[in-house]
């Protein structure tokens, strides 16, 4: 099975902003979220994580047993120069345009469509090793990731254009779970978020 986790809370999700492959800290509430998600990670004997801070942050809060393996392949999208731009200052208009055509790159950086070729080699490259940790039952992978990634692994788990990767929301510090029924990508859970105390 595979755990996969958004990292918790940053400085500029608080304040609304495009966040690719800027390296913000996680905020007081984002590190709660964080060591929130232990209890939901019982079987995790292995961890990748997403080598921008956050996610590091994020996998040394929830799995301080574990050290993470870094991944640039679960890196979050390159905005280009919409980094660190306030989610307005994309017009409803070119946020159409990014929703129908999957090659366009968000402010010179990478299209969704580059994203979706280098997390779904990832997965393929798990699907095709019947050793992975994808295949158990009794132990999983926890990959600790973005907003992007994470949707573009749900566009693999369910086989669907991705476009439909708009239709998803996933919030700070949540899990999203994927497994195999009979060798087949299988979505369990998605978008869960564990109270906070």
């Amino acid at each position: 099975m595979i755990v996969l986790i958004r990292h918790g809370q940053t400085t500029t999700n608080a304040q609304r902003l495009l966040v690719g492959r800027s390296d913000p800290a996680l905020t007081e509430l984002g590190e709660r979220q964080a060591r929130a998600l232990r209890p939901l990670l019982e079987n995790v004997s292995v961890v990748w994580s997403s080598p921008l801070r956050r996610a590091r942050t994020t996998a040394a809060l929830a799995l301080p047993h574990l050290d993470a393996v870094v991944k640039e392949s679960f890196i979050e999208v390159d905005y280009g120069t919409l980094d660190g731009q306030p989610l307005s200052a994309v017009s409803a208009e070119e946020w159409r345009q990014f929703e129908h055509d999957h090659t366009l790159a968000f402010g010179g950086g990478e299209s969704l469509s580059a994203l979706d070729q280098r997390v779904h080699a990832e997965l393929d490259a798990l699907l095709a090793d019947s050793t992975s940790l994808l295949h158990s039952h009794g132990e999983h992978l926890a990959i600790v990731s973005h907003v992007s990634p994470i949707k573009s692994a749900m566009v693999w788990t369910l086989g669907v254009p991705g476009s439909a990767a708009w239709r998803m929301r996933l919030d700070n510090g949540s899990v999203t779970t994927i497994t195999t029924r009979l060798s087949t990508p299988a979505l369990l859970h998605y978008n869960v978020v564990p109270l906070l105390d």
